[in-house]
């Protein structure tokens, strides 16, 4: 089970940080539901330099999940992966929980394209992630 989890974790930070990749290449191939919006305008556009940014953010987190579980080694005891991997998890979770304007499952603008996606995908997702990232934390930690 763990190493489904492991895996599965991984995968999909992979999968986003390439997105991103892909979204900093092309940023106008479908960034319009990426950022919170007020009356059709972006709240913030982000630059290409904070898109890979993020990208190679979410590569790291697969790397510390991997790390985490013992699949690779970056040379940090099994108990600093464990309580970074718990940061990060908690990071997602909060996430998750938005900052309860525009962000999160208690956000208060809705009807957007983004709050849409928001509610279905992106919350869920953290949720999902923060969970999984904890499994595999506890389950390795020293």
């Amino acid at each position: 089970m763990n190493t489904a989890v492991t895996f599965s974790v991984c995968v999909i930070f992979v999968v986003l940080a390439l997105w991103h990749f892909y979204m900093a290449l092309l940023p106008q191939s479908g960034a319009s539901g990426a950022v919170p919006s007020v009356g059709g305008k972006p709240l913030f556009k982000p630059s290409r330099r904070a898109t890979v940014g993020v990208g190679v953010a979410l590569v790291m987190f697969a790397g510390l999940v991997a790390a985490t579980a013992g699949v690779i080694s970056i040379g940090l005891p099994p108990v600093v992966l464990a309580w970074l991997s718990y940061a990060l998890s908690v990071g997602l979770l909060a996430r998750a929980v938005g900052e309860f304007k525009y962000v999160g499952f208690f956000k208060r603008v809705r009807g957007t394209k983004f709050a849409t996606l928001d509610s279905l995908v992106y919350s869920p997702l953290c949720l999902l992630l923060g969970m999984g990232v904890a499994a595999v934390a506890l389950h390795n930690g020293a």
